[in-house]
């Protein structure tokens, strides 16, 4: 078997599938990108097809009023904003991205599967036009039941779901497929993110013109078929892409990090800082490099709450290295170094 040096290994600790270090040639970078981007924009398409003329959809189709069906558009849009938090931090602690990501839009297909569903047939949705005849007359303007709201909503609901795993998790793959430690590679990065954002808008417009034209003319089946379709594609893309992702082993939760910053500042409010910064607490560079990661010098800003006094002590220390974290521990309390309190400000 041929043997390889260090230096053809990525050096950021990122992992394939299985914990193994992964080359640098054969993985990440656009090569991994290509399907991370275009996941992005069919994605966009899908959420924005059924988020711009939802509103439309329930005061015509479900006969809400205006202000009810407004409320009811909002409260789900504000869960598909909330559910990520969920999202990222079951993905950071316990199934890694890829892994949170993969259960995540299964669940997101369901939902709009199943919304496409609620739109489409005849018992699912209620009588939505006015005839000639008597009976047709009668019925154009009936409430839907509740089973067919109940439908829809939980439909709507499981995209809700579906989304807080996604939508945290996509972009930071993307950022993972570039190692830090490589300048090229750092540089490349930048041009991720402009590309990142151009699928986003690139969705959005398709989405917001050609499928809200496809609702209000040719049908609501086409109109939300259409979005369901092209989730399906942006899921089989991004599948397609799995042998070149690189993989950020999962560590303490960014939450739990930033509740320890606040818990370490209050408990040593009383605790005089010194005025030298080199006085403060951290680690030598050696300990970041060996463990994959950088050192964050310190700042005098958003001096509060004893925030910088959290990573002083005057104690003695041992030292608690992973290979994911570099930390400082006294019995159950792990001592902030400045990496924690920076990301707790950022």
């Amino acid at each position: 078997m041929e043997e390889r040096g260090t230096e053809d290994y990525t050096e950021d600790g990122t992992v394939d599938l299985k914990g193994r270090p992964v080359l640098r040639s054969s993985t990440g970078k656009w090569k991994a990108c290509y399907f991370i981007v275009g996941y992005e924009v069919f994605e966009r398409m899908a959420y924005y097809g059924i988020a711009s003329n939802l509103v439309i959809y329930l005061t015509d189709k479900l006969h809400e009023g205006t202000v009810t069906s407004s409320n009811n558009v909002t409260n789900w849009i504000g869960t598909v904003w909330m559910t990520p938090l969920l999202g990222a931090y079951i993905a950071d602690t316990y199934l890694g991205r890829y892994r949170t990501f993969i259960i995540a839009s299964a669940v997101y297909l369901t939902g709009m599967v199943l919304l496409t569903l609620a739109v489409s047939l005849p018992n699912l949705r209620p009588p939505s036009s006015c005839g000639q005849l008597k009976q047709e007359q009668d019925n154009c303007h009936k409430r839907a039941s509740t089973f067919q709201i109940s439908i829809f909503y939980t439909a709507l609901y499981i995209i809700a779901i579906g989304t807080g795993g996604t939508k945290p998790n996509i972009s930071t793959m993307g950022a993972d497929q570039f190692d830090d430690f490589d300048p090229k590679e750092k540089f490349r990065k930048l041009s991720f993110f402009n590309w990142w954002m151009f699928s986003i808008f690139l969705g959005t417009l398709f989405s917001n013109t050609f499928l809200v034209y496809i609702q209000d003319n040719v049908g609501w089946t086409v109109g939300y078929a259409l979005p369901t379709l092209g989730l399906a594609v942006s899921i089989v893309v991004f599948v397609l892409g799995s042998r070149y992702y690189r993989h950020k082993p999962v560590s303490v939760s960014p939450l739990v990090r930033m509740a320890r910053v606040v818990v370490a500042a209050v408990r040593k409010r009383r605790v005089v800082a010194p005025v030298d910064p080199k006085e403060l607490h951290e680690l030598s560079l050696e300990e970041y490099s060996r463990c994959g990661g950088f050192r964050v010098d310190h700042s005098s800003s958003i001096r509060f709450v004893g925030i910088q006094k959290s990573r002083y002590i005057f104690l003695r220390y041992n030292f608690t290295l992973s290979h994911t974290h570099v930390g400082l521990e006294i019995g159950w309390i792990r001592i902030n170094t400045s990496e924690k309190i920076h990301f707790f400000k950022c």
